[in-house]
């Protein structure tokens, strides 16, 4: 007998008792497992999403944004600083190619006070840029007096900024002319 050799005999043992040790489970119950014969049905592709042109600005645009203006009321210079909300449609290549209305608070700097105002507005492109009237009521606020109402008519341009000029005329102040800048900034567009 050499050292470090198992006999056959051992093997024997030690592989039967591994081969006994299962006998719980039957041998005749293995199923194997099945396999279709067609694979699993295939989702349609997705088509490829087409985005408009970046230069096709149609559409419905709500721009909020700051807007300040120097003004000719009371006999006296004055400027204003507040901020204007504007939900416009825009169809470039039509005669009204914009067509909206204006919500806008501004407080004077020295006077004290402020001025709400709500403004129509249409325009039409001219050399690429769109520009156009608006026209609307306005409340003036006061520190010390009533709210007094009045009216404004005015012209803009859309220039990436919109500068604009109005006149108008507030009950008890009498008439004011205007010049002021809106800075609108896309806030939804459809």
């Amino acid at each position: 007998m050499v050292r470090g050799i198992l006999s056959p005999v051992g093997w024997i043992v030690i592989c039967c008792w591994l081969l006994g040790n299962h006998s719980d489970a039957d041998p005749l119950a293995f199923v194997p497992t099945t396999i279709s014969p067609d694979p699993p049905p295939q989702t349609a592709p997705e088509p490829p999403r087409t985005f408009r042109d970046s230069s096709d600005l149609d559409g419905t645009y709500l721009w909020l944004g700051p807007a300040g203006a120097a003004s000719w009321i009371d006999s006296q210079w004055d400027s204003t600083f507040g901020i204007d909300a504007s939900i416009v449609r825009v169809r470039e290549h039509e005669t009204a190619g914009a067509l909206g209305a204006s919500l806008g608070a501004a407080k004077w700097t020295s006077r004290g006070g402020g001025r709400l105002w709500t403004d129509l507005l249409v325009g039409t492109s001219l050399d690429g840029h769109m520009v156009g009237v608006s026209a609307g009521p306005l409340l003036e606020l006061s520190d010390f007096a009533h709210p007094k109402i009045g009216g404004s008519v005015g012209i803009w341009g859309f220039v990436g900024i919109t500068p604009y000029a109005r006149v108008g005329t507030v009950s008890g102040l009498g008439n004011f002319a205007e010049i002021g800048i809106h800075i609108a900034l896309p806030a939804f567009r459809r």
